[in-house]
Formats: structure tokens, C-alpha cells, sequence
């Protein structure tokens, strides 16, 4: 026997939602095989008697009364991860509808365990942790868990922290303010803006976050669950953002530089000292002329590039290719995080600032790198610090950009004012100079010693 639903009934909303005619169409219990679609008024649930069907169709149905209706609402929220956003909202329908007593421990399928096994060999982690929220207090539960114990066992500590902070942010709330429907000033419905929202955050920052194995690492992320708390380590640069907004225009200059370098040999005996102080009797000179190299600006901090440091640079290499870099910690790619200052002649009408982090560093310089012309010399300006995507310092990144240097003979600078005279020189900063580097330096000297 089938039941009739008529979602028309679900009355109460305060957020503008129109009541009228719904388009039900017959669902099943498997899991994806039901949904309200709130735009379109379209409802897609189990029809039967049993209780199973009963308690998806509540589940659906509460969607009805309480998930946002307008797709705008979703403008606000790009910084979170849409699955983030998804799942967190079926740990609030669930909430909801055990509050009225619907036997949520039937919301299974029988797949949970083997979905979680394809999850964890595909190595997903940020998969795990929604799909957690998804089945998180229902019957999938316990065999979910299972699934991913089996293939990652490393990942438990890290699920069953999340799982603790999820379970206990939903029961801080009244029945009444988790399914609230009155909107805020950025016309999305209070139970969702303050209880799904706010957890999507949390598992957004968590679903990028390097999965806990040490104790250490397990207290950090507990602690990036908390308000407040830090990002967790994530393990791993930030996709790089070009800033399209930067506006290029051309840079009058000459056909390069000419500048005298000590040679051995030469028409013109210009350093007659260095017979005496330089072992190899460079006391020559030779004009050359000085072109191009690439530049990466290290932005982050405090750092302050000017029009005045710039435009020296630029002096010395009318044709530098020069790029800026810095990432805002935890953002999904909505914000810029490199920028182009000069382009073989043109130069930037306007110079952005920062983002705080680092967050590419790595990524900047293998762009970077792949761009470069011959065997022109490429200048790093920074202080040696390299971090992850939300700005912690990562031991395997700091080798990986140390490599980088040493494989592709980088010179380090500290101060944008010394980069122009680093493209003109001939020699990279040496072993004796590594320390000035930080991280960088030391591992630097480390690589040497090996």
C-alpha cells in the first residue's frame, strides 16, 4: 500500500517561501534515490507503509520546512566546500527529525561499508569526513566507521574527533533555533546560517587538513575544530590564483644595460688589485649587457613592495619577467595569491598587497621556472620561511623547495633592493649565506652535506 505525501501541508516558513503545488514523484529508500528540490518544488520520496519509508519521507520532507529555498542564499557561502555545506545539512535534517522521534537508525542501505572501503582506497580524505556527517547518529554509522577502519586505520582518530565536535556543536542547540527559518542579514535562514554553516566551516578547513597520525598532530587538529582554533596543517600548497585584475602597460627602456664584469682576460686591465686578492687574477674587464631573469617576490607579512624598489629593479633588467606571490590562509582560491609586476618590458599600473601567508611557494617556483628563457638567472626574494595552504611550516615542502634552488641554481636574496644586482652577478648566494634563509637555508646545507 502506498502512502499519499502532500508537502503543500508543510507550512511555517519565515523566510519568503511561497507555499504551492509540489510535484511528488515515487522514490526508494536506497540511499540517492530520494530528494526535495525546493526550487523547483519537486519531492522524490518512498511511497510504502513500512517505517523505513516513513523516515526518509520525514527526512525529505523536513528539507521542506527548514533548508534554504533560494539559490542565491549561496553566494555568501563560497569560501565553504559545497559537499562541506551538503553534508553538514544532512546531519541537521537528521537532528531534527530524531527530536520528533523518527527511528533515524533506519536511515541505512546496506552500502555504508563498502562505500567506505572505495573511499579510503581512493585515499579521500575529505570524502571521509563528509560522508561521515552524512550518516553520522543513523544505522550507516558503525558500518561506515568499519569500512574505513579497515583500509586506513591511521584516519580513525582524526573521524572520531570530528564525529565528537559535529554530534556535540548540533545538541548546543534548541529544537527551535536549529530548524529556524527566520533570515539574517544575509537573507539565509538562522538554523541553517548558525548550525550548518558554521560546521561546514569547520569541515572545510578539515576536509584540506593532512589526516592526524601522531599525537601531537591529533591534539592540533582537535584544536583547529574548536571556535577560534587554528587551521590544521594541511601538508601541501595552495593551487596558484592569478590576480586578473592587474593592469600592464608598457615600459619605455633602451636595448638593455651594458655594465662592466671582472674577467680574466680582456682589453682593458680595469682592477689591477685583484692580482694580488683575487686567486683567480680577475683584474679585467668585459662589457656585457644585461637584459631579462625572472624575479619572485616573496609578499607575505610585512613585506612592502614599492613603485620606487620596482622601478630600480627594472633599471638593471628592463626585461625582467617579475612576479609577486602571497596566499590568505584557508581560502579555497577565491582570493589571488601570485601576480605579475613586470613582463619583459611592461610593468603593473598597480602593485597588490599580501595575503599574510606563504602558502605557494613551491608552486610559485616551479611556474616560475618554467618560464624562464635559456639559462637567464632566476632571483628569489624571501626569507627562507615556506608553508603549507594554511600557512604552517612544512618540513617535506621546505626540501621540495630547496630542491627546486639547488636543481635550478636560484639565487636567494632577502631584500627586493638586492635582486637587480643578484640577476647582473654571476655567482648564486653561497654556503656561507644559507643560514641568513631560515628553513630554506638549513636544509640547503643539509642537501650540500649529503
Amino acid at each position: 500500500m502506498n502512502e499519499v505525501v502532500h508537502p503543500e501541508l508543510v507550512t511555517g516558513r519565515e523566510d519568503g517561501f511561497v507555499n504551492a503545488a509540489w510535484t511528488v514523484k515515487p522514490g526508494s529508500t536506497r540511499r540517492g534515490e530520494a530528494s526535495c528540490n525546493l526550487t523547483e518544488r519537486i519531492l522524490e520520496v518512498p511511497l510504502g507503509s513500512d517505517a523505513t519509508s516513513r523516515v526518509v519521507r520525514a527526512h525529505e520532507l523536513m528539507h521542506a520546512r527548514v533548508s534554504p529555498h533560494r539559490i542565491e542564499h549561496y553566494g555568501v557561502l563560497e569560501e565553504m566546500s559545497p559537499r562541506a555545506l551538503e553534508c553538514a545539512e544532512e546531519l541537521r535534517i537528521n537532528t531534527l527529525i530524531a527530536r520528533l522521534d523518527f527511528d533515524v537508525v533506519l536511515l541505512r542501505d546496506g552500502s555504508e561499508k563498502n562505500g567506505a572501503r572505495r573511499i579510503a582506497e581512493s585515499d579521500d580524505w575529505s570524502e571521509a569526513i563528509c560522508f561521515l556527517m552524512a550518516v553520522l547518529g543513523t544505522g550507516g554509522e558503525k558500518e561506515y566507521l568499519a569500512g574505513i577502519r579497515r583500509i586506513e586505520p591511521t584516519w580513525m582518530p582524526g573521524l572520531r574527533a570530528v564525529r565528537k565536535r559535529a554530534l556535540g556543536f548540533m545538541d548546543s542547540f534548541a529544537s527551535g533555533a536549529l530548524g529556524a527559518t527566520r533570515l539574517n542579514e544575509e537573507q539565509l535562514p538562522s538554523g541553517y546560517a548558525n548550525a550548518t554553516v558554521v560546521l561546514a566551516r569547520v569541515l572545510t578547513q578539515s576536509m584540506v587538513a593532512r589526516p592526524p597520525t601522531t599525537p601531537e598532530e591529533l591534539r592540533a587538529f582537535r584544536r583547529s575544530l574548536e571556535p577560534g582554533g587554528r587551521r590544521p596543517p594541511t601538508g601541501r600548497f595552495a593551487p596558484l590564483t592569478f590576480d586578473e585584475t592587474v593592469v600592464m602597460s608598457p615600459r619605455p627602456r633602451g636595448a638593455g644595460v651594458r655594465r662592466a664584469r671582472t674577467s680574466t682576460s680582456g682589453p682593458t686591465m680595469r682592477y689591477p688589485s685583484r692580482l694580488l686578492t683575487d686567486d683567480r687574477k680577475r683584474a679585467f674587464a668585459r662589457r656585457t649587457t644585461l637584459h631579462g631573469g625572472i624575479v619572485i617576490i616573496d609578499q607575505s607579512g610585512s613585506m612592502d613592495i614599492d613603485d620606487t624598489s620596482l622601478a630600480a629593479l627594472l633599471r638593471r633588467a628592463p626585461d625582467a619577467f617579475v612576479i609577486g606571490y602571497s596566499h590568505r590562509p584557508g581560502d579555497n582560491g577565491s582570493t589571488p595569491n601570485v601576480w605579475i609586476l613586470a613582463d619583459r618590458g611592461s610593468v603593473a599600473t598597480n602593485i597588490p598587497s599580501g595575503n599574510i601567508g606563504n602558502g605557494v611557494d613551491g608552486a610559485v617556483l616551479a611556474w616560475a621556472q618554467r618560464r624562464r628563457r635559456g639559462s637567464e638567472p632566476i632571483v628569489w626574494v624571501t626569507d627562507g620561511q615556506v608553508t603549507d595552504s594554511h600557512d604552517h611550516p612544512d618540513d617535506r615542502l621546505t626540501i621540495q623547495c630547496a630542491e627546486l634552488v639547488r636543481r635550478h641554481r636560484m639565487r636567494l636574496v632577502r631584500e627586493l633592493g638586492d635582486a637587480g644586482r643578484a640577476l647582473s652577478g654571476g655567482r648564486t648566494v653561497g654556503r656561507a649565506d644559507w643560514p641568513r634563509f631560515g628553513r630554506l637555508g638549513r636544509k640547503l646545507l643539509e642537501m650540500k652535506a649529503i
